[in-house]
């Protein structure tokens, strides 16, 4: 799970996408100076180059006082291209721009920022979709797990670009079939237990019973803040410490938090406040992998382990919480017919 892919383009402040075919199409990437940036960290892809190499170069132009006017942005500058070919071959990036930032990108460039996108972590699967149990063999029975939530680990460290539809076209496609073969197959099933529902339940009524005096949205703020500020494109040991010893103070504002909706049906105060609740374990998990990973990899990057090191980090983590208590075990990577290379440009 500490492996979060960035995706360099995103709407400045929205968090919105500014699709990879802005710079397939031969948008540039500039910074304060007027300069096309990549040319110093990329210089044969240039804008071209993958998703974490060109999210890196962006935070290290911002981080060095060359984002615009000193602020954290760049700029994706599409005027070259002309209005023709703006309007027929990026018409929604131009409408996104123009709707969220009232940019017009035929005759102004748009303030982008990279913008977190993608877990390459998951629900540990086969190639069928059974939920490992221990992470590594031993499928739990009649249980699977399909689409982004799981990890087949066909993207390793750094997810390549649509790649995601393996998740949910391929390997979909498989648990279905999978659990088709199941049902032919079993003619009984293990008794679900009387009390399944009732962690949920009881999650559900402390939130809409809580007289508590926090707002989800408040939270979910702080929480982003510091994730992206201490856990974001670039890591280090000290802000990754500072972060993880904030948790404690983020689980004791959310057990205070207060919904305004308290109805049965269509609330969505209650889903965020869920979905936050979700967002606090899986952030923990988060810091607490990249603290143990010492070795920049793929979407990992940590600036005081800056080399990969397969030696003792070409593998996969494991990760469990029970109460408090964060568990990591490991697994070996399989390598079959691509040796792991250094990439270079």
């Amino acid at each position: 799970m500490e492996f979060v892919q960035y995706h360099p383009t995103g709407l400045y402040l929205q968090g919105i996408l500014v699709s990879e075919a802005a710079r397939g199409e031969g948008g540039y990437l500039i910074n304060d100076k007027g300069e096309r940036f990549m040319e110093k960290y990329a210089p044969s892809k240039m804008e071209l180059a993958p998703r974490d190499l060109v999210s890196r170069s962006i935070q290290t132009e911002m981080n060095e006082g060359r984002g615009i006017g000193g602020k954290p942005y760049v700029y994706c500058d599409l005027r070259h291209l002309g209005e023709e070919k703006i309007m027929k071959q990026l018409p929604q990036i131009h409408e996104l721009a123009w709707k969220f930032l009232h940019v017009d990108c035929v005759k102004e460039p748009i303030p982008i920022q990279p913008t977190a996108h993608y877990s390459m972590g998951g629900i540990p699967v086969d190639i069928d979709g059974r939920v490992l149990l221990d992470g590594k063999e031993t499928p739990v029975r009649g249980f699977y797990a399909g689409g982004e939530c799981s990890c087949v680990s066909v993207h390793g460290a750094n997810r390549l670009g649509t790649n995601s539809l393996l998740d949910a076209s391929l390997f979909g496609r498989r648990c279905g079939k999978a659990m088709v073969r199941f049902l032919r197959e079993n003619s009984s099933f293990p008794e679900l237990p009387a009390d399944a529902a009732k962690d949920a339940i009881e999650e559900v009524n402390r939130i809409l019973e809580s007289k508590g005096t926090e707002k989800a949205v408040d939270i979910r703020d702080s929480l982003q803040v510091m994730m992206t500020d201490k856990c974001g494109i670039f890591r280090n040991a000290c802000n990754l410490q500072e972060l993880a010893g904030e948790f404690g103070k983020l689980h004791d504002r959310f057990r205070n938090i207060r919904i305004d909706d308290k109805s049965a049906v269509f609330n969505y105060d209650l889903l965020e406040a869920i979905e936050l609740g979700h967002m606090l374990e899986f952030s923990e998990l988060i810091v607490a992998g990249a603290l143990a990973r010492e070795e920049s990899r793929g979407a990992h990057s940590r600036t005081d382990f800056p080399k990969r090191d397969d030696v003792k980090w070409l593998r996969h983590t494991l990760a469990w919480k029970k109460g408090k208590e964060m568990k990591f075990d490991y697994k070996p990577v399989k390598i079959t017919r691509f040796e792991p290379k250094e990439r270079v440009y």
